[in-house]
């Protein structure tokens, strides 16, 4: 299987299409709602993938992924919370019906 980067265009993450290809993402987005059994599942995927990579590092590579993880999580906290901040602006300014 050919390599796909996370990289778009070298500037940007692009992880959409390998969440994408994560059938049980998807199917705990379908309804709109992410209930605590659909969010503890997703928790123990997490540490499974965790595990599965973490035991087959050495420790140059252990602290790279580590500090990639933080970086990862930080950026999807920080875009979570844009994102909700640009949702506030755009309904206090979008007239209502």
């Amino acid at each position: 299987m050919a390599r796909s980067s996370w990289i778009n265009d070298e500037s940007t993450p692009d992880l959409d299409a390998h969440v994408n290809n994560l059938e049980h993402f998807a199917n705990s987005l379908a309804d709109g709602v992410i209930d605590a059994n659909e969010l503890s599942t997703q928790e123990k995927n997490l540490v499974a993938a965790m595990k599965a990579v973490e035991g087959s590092l050495d420790d140059t590579q252990h602290e790279k992924v580590t500090k990639l993880l933080a970086e990862l999580t930080a950026y999807a906290v920080m875009r979570t919370l844009h994102e909700m901040a640009q949702a506030r602006v755009q309904n206090a300014v979008t007239p209502k019906a």
